[in-house]
């Protein structure tokens, strides 16, 4: 039991550092591409040769999911671990949106800044078409099965890259922000997105992502579940 709140410790400080620090550079920055794209996998590496130790540094319960579907944890320690995910991130999106609010000029319009941390299928998009929320699901699935496919692959004990797993699994999240940002704003990671969608309401900066986040708890998992499926069929030796 003590191991597991460490554990779940370790998935609370992990996933409030993704959100203050990689959230705050798309919110300082407006979203520009590079920063934002190199500042979450930058977090990743970090976060992975520090509280990895502890936990193995999911920080996102989709890479959760994709380790319980390949049977690299149990069910009490997947609940405990995506509870700790979401904690996290909504104490790290309390607190960069609260001091943010109590550092933006005067007549700034806080959803312009805000917004920028958030995930829209179409960035601040009023009503969305069909074609909106298929393309922004299959861009969240496609993207999260990619990142935690890689994940499964560089984790896994037989493939020997323990040493540098932490450095691979940042790039690829560098990868999938390069892609993804200008199209969803990138989440792969419901905690990720629950934290600055709610936060993004508290500090009055809209409805937008509240009302769309949805798509960005479902897709991402689903594709780890694709992601779990894929590496079961590809990469598990029958016994």
């Amino acid at each position: 039991m003590k191991d597991l709140l460490k554990k779940a410790l370790a998935e609370f400080i992990g996933t409030f550092v993704l959100v203050f620090v990689a959230c705050g550079v798309a919110s300082l920055t407006h979203g520009d591409l590079v920063p934002t794209a190199l500042s979450f996998g930058l977090v990743i590496v970090a976060m992975a040769y520090s509280v990895g130790r502890v936990s193995g540094c999911h920080i996102n319960p989709a890479v959760s999911l994709g380790c319980l579907l390949t049977k690299r944890m149990n069910i009490k320690e997947f609940c405990v671990y995506v509870v700790s995910q979401i904690l996290g991130g909504f104490a790290g999106a309390a607190l960069l949106f609260g001091i943010m609010a109590m550092s933006l000029p005067e007549g700034t319009k806080v959803f312009d800044v805000f917004g920028n941390a958030s995930n829209f299928a179409v960035f601040y998009a009023g009503k969305l078409t069909a074609g909106n929320v298929i393309g922004a699901l299959l861009t969240e699935i496609v993207l999260t099965c990619i990142f935690v496919y890689t994940i499964l692959n560089v984790t896994d004990e037989k493939a020997g890259h323990g040493k540098i797993a932490g450095i691979v699994i940042g790039l690829t999240l560098t990868l999938v922000h390069l892609v993804g940002i200008n199209l969803t704003g990138t989440s792969v990671n419901p905690a990720r997105s629950l934290a600055t969608a709610l936060g993004t309401v508290i500090y009055g900066g809209g409805s937008e992502a509240i009302a769309q986040v949805w798509m960005f708890i479902v897709a991402p998992l689903a594709g780890a579940a694709i992601a779990a499926l894929l590496y079961k069929v590809l990469n598990i030796e029958k016994k």
